[in-house]
Formats: C-alpha cells, structure tokens, sequence
C-alpha cells in the first residue's frame, strides 16, 4: 500500500454533500431488508405455512432486484440520475403502500407481491447508487469509500429491526398461544384479522415517508449524470464485461454472498426457536448481529488503508467458516453466538466484492453494477434452499437429524458453502488492479 494511496482524499470536497446525500438513501433498504426477515416466521404462524412456504418472502424481495436490475441500467444511461432515484422511490413507496388492500384481502399472494414491487424501487435505487459512490473520487479509494457509504446500510437494519420488534413481533397475538393449530377456525380467523393488520402498518408508515423523501428530493438540486453523445451499445458492453474475468467471477461471488447473509439473518430466529427462544427475545440476537455488522464496517473500511480488499476478504471468510462449523455442531447458545458472530465478518463483503469487480471498468462499470445487483437474487434462491432442507422432516425445526444434529443446524451448511466460494474470490483477486 503506497503512501501516495494513504493520502489521497477518500471524498473529494466538491462532492462531499451529493456523497452525504447518496449515502443517505443506503439505508433506506437496510430498512427494508430487516423489517422484512422477520415476517417470514410472522407469516409462517398467521397463515399456517411451512418453511418453503413462508421463505417465498425473500424470494419475492430478492426477485425484484433480479427482474429490474438491467432495466433500471437502460434508464440510468438515458436518463438522469435524479430521475432514476424518483423512480426507485415511487415503486419502494407503492410496494409499502399496497400492503393495506394484501391485508385487506389476506391473501398472502398479495403480500409477495407487495413485496416483489417495493424491491423494484430498492433495484433502481442500488443500480445508481453503488457506482455512483465509486465515481466520486479516486479510482484507488473507490472500494474504500463504498465501504464507508455502506456503513451506513446496517443504520437502517437496526432501524427496520426495531420497528419489526417494537411494532409487529411483540404484538401479534399468534405468536402468544402455545398450539395455534388447533385452535377453531372463527378464533383463527380473528386472530388472522388481528395480525395482518399488525404487519401491516409499519409498512404503510414507511411508503408515507419514503414518499415524503420523494418530493424533498424532486425540488433539491442534484449534479447531472446523464450521459451526452451517442451511448455505445448495451450488447457491446456486454461483450466486454464478460471477458472481464474480474467482474465475471464477482457477479457469481455476490450471488453467494448475498444467499448466505440472507440465510443468516432470516434464519436466526429458527435457530433461536429450536432453542427454547420466542422470537420477541430472539429479535435481540439479531440486534447483536447488526451492531457487529455496523462496527465491523467501520473497523474494516479504516484496516483497508494498510492492506488490500482481496486480503482483508479472503481473512474474513477463513473466520466465517470456522462460526459456520459452530453454529453447525454446536447445539446450545454457544452456537447462536456463532451464528451471530458470523455477520462481524460478513460486514465488508458486499461493498469489497462489488468495487474489486467493477475496479477499472471506466463507464462500462454503469452496467456492469447493474449485474452486481441482479446477483442479489442469491438472496432469493439460498433462503428456499435452506427453507427445503429444514422440511427434509416436516414442518418442525428439529424432527430430523442429519450428521448426529437438528436439520436448523445442519441447514447453515449452505452459507458455509457459500462462504469458500466469496474466500476463493478474496484469495484470486488478492493482489490490487491498480498500484
């Protein structure tokens, strides 16, 4: 690490504030992510589901990045930037805003589908932002400088995670009886009523704001990021990023990334439940896993001053394994500890991963962040996989063993997986494009 390196200015004065403003918006879907995670186990009480069932929410919310990621790259290369930030805060606003008729109706459909248009809005927001923060500087600070706005992602997890625990898991009543199941239906039916309407409204709170955020940012200057002159073609970019070793390997490293932070987070609460720990309690340990998640983006952004991304990454992973075996074998609260302990390491992987593949692209990087957000989808796919590998024996957490442990234990061997794959990426990508 050069000292010309260490000197250089992280955020250039003349766009210190569009960076603070920027930044800003990165915590709008840690919220919505962490408000999120929990209503797979509200959903799976209320509406009777099992595991598969119910762990269609992330793949509704992780599907939308998927679908939308390239379309909002069109746009941004037509449009401006500020344009496309509106549009990602009207569709996040009209997803939150339609769980009053999902409620109104009941239907669960109707909830995934909610939650597949508010992650319509967090895809465009994300498209733009990530490569927009890695512009605003030097080409060499430019991961360390998405570190630093992405720290400010787990202030809005631990937001969402206090609205979720404060306004929705300690006051659905389902969540009180000890064998919901065999209550009658009329009973079940009020209930039902009951609680929809308790998951519904921190959601309707949340699209009134976002949208008051809208119109704040529709009358607020913004510098102009459209593009002047003829744009190459999409295809031809295309083209060249799939030679790009780099950024290839890092569109399927996020992916696993993505699957198994979203694992770890959803399905701390199984854990915590199989245990003995109602889910008003086991909200706690997640709080514990955001705090260290914050802390280690702070921390981790300010050690890559003396060290490289691909170094300091594939470090991590080799601690992500061994709290993964952990919280595997392990079958007390030592191995929750674990499972929490994992998200101190999972903290600089999304924004490393994301500036070590798009490190020297120039423009091209514009589309290729759009790639790196479709791998988000692995977000999506993990949490259904793990859902179908905890079902192996039926609907319970622990009515089947599998290598001498419950299959909620066993189920953490998928992030395990996924973790070698981001270590292996640490470990090829070790030495920095530019010197």
């Amino acid at each position: 690490m050069t000292e010309e390196k260490r000197s250089t200015p992280l955020v250039p004065k003349e766009v210190v504030l569009p960076f603070i403003l920027i930044t800003s918006l990165f915590a709008l879907w840690g919220f919505a992510n962490a408000i999120t995670d929990p209503m797979v186990t509200a959903f799976k009480k209320v509406l009777e589901l099992n595991n598969f069932q119910a762990s269609l929410v992330q793949l509704s919310f992780y599907g939308g990045y998927f679908t939308l990621a390239l379309p909002a790259a069109y746009f941004m290369r037509k449009y401006s930037y500020k344009s496309g930030v509106l549009i990602g805060l009207a569709l996040y606003a009209t997803g939150a805003l339609l769980f009053y008729p999902a409620a109104a109706f009941e239907s669960y459909a109707f909830f995934l589908i909610a939650i597949y248009i508010l992650t319509f809005g967090l895809a465009f927001l994300e498209t733009s932002a990530n490569p927009y923060i890695l512009s605003m500087g030097d080409e060499r600070t430019a991961t360390r400088r998405l570190n630093l706005a992405q720290a400010f992602n787990p202030i809005g997890l631990m937001g969402g995670l206090f609205v979720a625990q404060t306004f929705i898991l300690s006051r659905l009543r389902s969540d009180d009886i000890q064998d919901y199941t065999n209550l009658t239906e009329p009973v079940k039916q009020s209930i039902r009523t009951a609680d929809l309407e308790v998951i519904r409204n921190p959601y309707i709170y949340l699209g009134i704001f976002v949208l008051v955020i809208f119109l704040i940012i529709k009358f607020l200057k913004m510098p102009k990021t459209k593009e002047t002159g003829k744009l190459p073609e999409m295809s031809a970019i295309i083209s060249r990023l799939l030679k790009e070793r780099r950024f290839t390997r890092g569109v399927i490293t996020q992916l696993f990334y993505v699957g198994a932070q979203i694992m770890c987070w959803t399905y701390i609460y199984h854990y915590a439940e199989n245990l003995g720990i109602p889910n008003e309690i086991a909200v706690n340990y997640a709080y514990f896993a955001f705090a260290l998640f914050l802390s280690g983006r702070f921390i981790f952004t300010y050690l890559l001053k003396f060290t490289t991304p691909g170094n300091l990454l594939f470090i991590l992973n080799i601690l992500a394994v061994a709290f993964s075996m952990g919280t595997i074998f392990i079958e007390s609260i030592f191995g929750l500890y674990c499972l929490v302990g994992i998200s101190f390491c999972m903290s600089l992987m999304f924004p490393t991963i994301f500036g070590i593949a798009l490190e020297g692209l120039g423009e091209d990087a514009k589309v290729a962040s759009a790639f790196m957000v479709m791998a988000i989808v692995g977000g999506a796919i993990m949490p259904v996989l793990q859902g179908l590998l905890i079902d192996v024996g039926g609907r319970a957490l622990n009515d089947h063993h599998i290598l001498g442990v419950p299959e909620i234990n066993f189920s953490f061997i998928l992030p395990l997986i996924c973790f070698l794959v981001v270590g292996y990426y640490g470990y090829f990508f070790r030495k920095p494009l530019i010197s």
